[in-house]
């Protein structure tokens, strides 16, 4: 129907081997809950990983959202590219560029800046991002696996010129059974011309595994102004699946809809994750 599937179509084909099928080895580590070893995306929903690429690893993610606003034109962000470099097994470095065009700012993304004001039309504008996240701590029994995430925001082209930054803290437990719950807490700065306030944005998620390749995942999150002249509240319930072709390979879709008026009508993300 729209342009969005193209990461599915075109990934799938990243991972056939020459004679037409997956290559075998890729699936050679498994355990009965999954892939004893697998990529874990933070593109994957709103609330990102506490896991980081792990040392000497790279992952590079891309997505594309669409998104239906109330009152003002359909917003369309890509590639949302973001790439994340293991300096240790514990720290990486976070490098990306996004693009938007539109009647709004993308708040559903949670590689992209919050951008909640549906009068503030971007029409085009791009960012480049960087930053790095950090392992806090580790599962051990309740105590959640931790992480935080330091990222910076300054605009390549379009009307805005500020750069802006955001400050995440996300925990989560790993249950036996292999389903993840993790929740977040994430605040950033933001402006609507000469308005300058805060955007504090929490959200929490339960990702199950079905089977080796297959995981669902149910999220709420919101996206709240603090200091703004205007302010504004976004409430989002989220569904969404992932696929894995390999344990290095992970294609996904998630999608949305807004629980109160100030928030869009719908959103649909797609996208992958490639880890080598």
């Amino acid at each position: 129907m729209r342009t969005r599937v193209f990461a599915i179509t075109a990934l799938t084909l990243l991972a056939i081997a020459p004679g037409g099928t997956v290559a075998a080895q890729d699936f050679a580590f498994s355990t009965a809950e999954g892939f004893a070893d697998e990529i874990e995306t933070d593109r994957d929903s709103f609330t990102p990983a506490t896991t980081t690429a792990g040392r000497g690893r790279v992952i590079v993610e891309s997505a594309y959202t669409f998104i239906d606003n109330r009152g003002v034109p359909e917003t369309h962000s890509f590639p949302e590219l973001l790439m994340r470099v293991g300096l240790g097994e514990r720290l990486e470095l976070r490098l990306g560029w996004n693009y938007e065009v539109g009647g709004a700012g993308n708040p559903v993304s949670g590689n992209v800046p919050d951008d909640l004001a549906e009068e503030n039309v971007i029409e085009r504008e791009s960012r480049v991002l960087y930053g790095f996240k950090a392992t806090v701590n580790e599962q051990r029994g309740w105590v959640p696996e931790n992480a935080l995430i330091v990222q910076g925001f300054t605009p390549t082209s379009g009307e805005a010129t500020d750069t802006q930054m955001s400050v995440g803290y996300v925990c989560g437990w790993v249950t036996p059974a292999g389903w993840t719950w993790d929740s977040a807490i994430r605040y950033s700065t933001s402006s609507v011309e000469e308005d300058r306030f805060d955007v504090w944005a929490p959200s929490t998620v339960l990702k199950i595994p079905l089977g080796e390749r297959w995981k669902v995942h149910a999220e709420y999150f919101g996206v709240f102004s603090d200091g703004r002249e205007d302010e504004t509240v976004q409430h989002f319930f989220s569904p969404g699946a992932h696929y894995l072709v390999t344990p290095n390979l992970e294609i996904g879709v998630r999608v949305g809809w807004g629980l109160n008026d100030q928030s869009p009508n719908f959103f649909c993300n797609s996208g992958f994750g490639w880890r080598f």
